[in-house]
């Protein structure tokens, strides 16, 4: 399997490390609107998510205890990075079909893409090297309809790839319509044998209403119900999102490469909430350059990878009074400002990483990135500004990686990760920088193998990690939408994970795949005392211990496909006492289709399909350590979608 040309290795076997690859074809699986199902079919990555507006990825066990959205992992899109100068990563916006791959690394093994405690989620833009135009549309249950248009060109200098999606549904809960679209372009430029200028941008506009979270008895007896303020108030969130960059690569000489980018990231919302209406405005921009190459010490080869990448945001964020009580029932409704916060914010990462070939067996890789962060705060409430930086981080790995044969890969990684405090965890409840909060820090050490048998039909992965965090940062709910934290203990992370994918061909009729993936975990708080209580011992909140997903999928040479998946998700703790859980729960989806030549160079392509065919209960999304508002219950649950259905028709003309 092939990875990104980014990384010091060409592809999995010699990668020591953990990393899963969901190619274009496991992407589009499902019903091609929805990143969650496809991305839990990877073992130690957990993604929850709400009708499409509000989604956590953990890994590992990493970012479970977020109260909202995705921190602790790094995302990218081709090499502009999706995760803001406040640590939150937002995957949801890029189209599927506008995606050639994603390769998510587990753990902080990653010097290149800078030592996230997490890991890093690489996302591969789709750039066709064909010309092609094509139109597809998915409609399913509950008023969901995609449209997708796309055009390529692809010339011997240049390409460009442009495409249109509009994704809308009703909700099944009350409260929940949902609707985005957007444009994506990317291409090459100036295409000569040792040189490219790669061009990558996304428009996204978004309007969701939000039904927020529920309580354990609504939860089992109207699960379509949204909270009743969000619901009085008609709470949602819109924004425009718009991100670009270039990327030029050139080869310096038989022995040296670089890659070098440029990126903005403007981002424009506005989400009102039942205690207040926030809005809020983000520009980002950034750049990165990369030298790789390879040399020889005598007759030991090795490559390497050194680098710098400098990300620089302005985040300015207001709120107002929600006065949708007084507005006759027709939802928010603005009043007087409450408050008004800028921030700057910027770091940067040195990194380097080698590969050393000791011999055609044996090989040692070793890499080490160094970050240094700095903010500054104005609060114009306390008429006050604040300038604050975190010492400099260093974060080295080192593997050891044993190659028996050219199909078989035992290796051993040693390395140091952390995670930077989003801007809210640094503050005191007065709004000021709490100059004692400290980035969560922690070292992983794992062992795995990856091995091809039966004449590479059947492919092979296994290994088993350990993490301690230490610092780890707990969030303190003081006000409706106001958080504080602090360094209050160590986490454990340990665990094993298989893979394995198989295809047969039965006859010359039939083709069968399938797939099956373990996550077997063991997420623990050590020396965690909050609030006099000690939680040490408990397990961690937020996440599934163990998780299943396996699949399989039957082809005929007719091109009539089926194709059948199965997830088992664990009990989840719900808070920190570990005194609530949440339900384990399995899913099956179902899927056929049909694909067809209906003119020379003109394809078809029609599919349906069943998710939660037994139409089982579940909370989609757990916000971790609810707390109820005076007499009532805390409002942990997020339901997840009943039985639903869906069907698509594509049409492809190949020029």
């Amino acid at each position: 399997m092939v990875i990104s040309s980014l990384h010091i290795n060409n592809n999995t076997l010699n990668t020591p490390a953990s990393i899963g690859i969901l190619s274009k074809k496991d992407l589009v699986q499902n019903n091609a609107t929805d990143i969650t199902t496809v991305i839990n079919t990877i073992p130690g990555v957990f993604m929850q998510s709400s009708n499409f507006t509000t989604s956590r990825i953990s890994i590992r066990g990493i970012g479970a205890r977020t109260p909202y959205g995705t921190n602790k992992i790094r995302a990218f899109y081709g090499s502009i990075p999706l995760t803001s100068g406040n640590s939150e990563t937002v995957i949801d916006d890029i189209d599927l079909e506008n995606i050639n791959q994603i390769e998510v690394i587990k753990g902080p093994l990653s010097s290149v893409y800078g030592a996230g405690l997490g890991g890093a989620i690489l996302i591969s833009p789709q750039i066709s090297k064909e010309e092609t135009a094509g139109v597809s549309s998915v409609f399913g249950s509950f008023g969901l309809l995609k449209n997708n248009l796309h055009y390529n060109l692809n010339q011997k200098n240049a390409s460009l790839n442009i495409s249109y999606h509009n994704l809308k549904m009703d909700g099944w809960r009350q409260n929940s319509a949902y609707n985005r679209e957007g444009i994506t372009i990317a291409g090459e430029l100036f295409k000569q044998q040792n040189s490219k200028l790669t061009y990558f941008s996304n428009y996204t506009f978004l309007k969701a209403f939000i039904p927020s979270s529920i309580n354990k008895e609504t939860f089992d007896n109207n699960p379509k119900s949204a909270a009743a303020t969000w619901l009085a108030s008609k709470g949602f969130k819109e924004y425009k999102s718009t991100l670009g960059g270039l990327a030029y690569d050139f080869k310096i000489n038989e022995n040296t490469n670089n890659s070098t980018s440029v990126f903005i990231n403007y981002k424009d919302s506005n989400e009102p909430r039942p205690f207040d209406i926030l809005r809020q405005y983000t520009f980002a921009a950034g750049a990165r350059t990369q030298f790789s190459g390879n040399f020889k010490i005598n007759t030991i080869e090795n490559k390497f990878i050194v680098g710098a990448e400098f990300f620089s945001d302005n985040y300015n964020g207001n709120t107002f009074e929600n006065l949708y009580q007084q507005n006759n029932g027709n939802g928010s409704l603005a009043g007087n400002q409450l408050s008004e916060s800028t921030q700057k914010r910027n770091f940067y990462n040195l990194f380097s990483q080698i590969r050393t070939m000791l011999s055609a067996k044996f090989e040692i890789q070793a890499g080490l990135n160094y970050n240094k962060t700095q903010f500054e705060l104005k609060n114009y409430s306390l008429n006050a500004t604040q300038n604050y930086s975190y010492d400099g981080i260093f974060s080295p790995q080192l593997s050891i990686l044993y190659k028996p044969n050219e199909q078989q890969t035992v290796y051993f990684s040693a390395s140091r990760g952390f995670s930077l405090p989003a801007t809210e965890e640094t503050l005191t409840s007065n709004g000021t920088i709490n100059p004692e909060i400290k980035p969560e820090n922690g070292y992983n050490f794992e062992i795995g193998g990856k091995f091809y048998f039966f004449n590479k039909s059947l492919y092979t992965e296994l290994n088993a990690y350990r993490i301690q965090i230490k610092d780890l940062l707990v969030s303190k709910r003081v006000g409706d939408d106001q958080y504080v934290g602090i360094n209050a203990g160590e986490t454990l992370h340990q665990g094993i994970e298989i893979t394995l994918n198989h295809t047969k061909q039965i006859n010359s009729f039939f083709t069968l795949s399938s797939y099956f993936t373990a996550s077997l975990g063991n997420y623990e708080f050590q020396n965690f005392e909050d609030n006099g209580n000690n939680y040490s011992g408990n397990k961690l909140t937020g996440v599934a211990a163990n998780k299943i997903n396996s699949g399989l999928s039957l082809n005929t040479k007719y091109r009539i496909y089926l194709s059948a998946d199965y997830q088992f998700v664990d009990k989840v703790p719900m808070n920190d006492g570990n005194t609530a859980f949440s339900d384990s729960y399995s899913i099956i989806n179902l899927k056929t289709g049909y694909q067809l030549e209906i003119l020379p160079h003109l394809n078809s392509q029609f599919a349906f399909g069943i998710n939660n065919v037994t139409n089982e209960k579940y909370a989609s999304l757990i916000l971790p350590n609810a707390v109820g508002i005076g007499n009532a219950s805390p409002r942990y649950y997020y339901p997840g979608l009943p039985v639903n259905y869906y069907a698509t028709i594509s049409l492809n003309y190949l020029f």
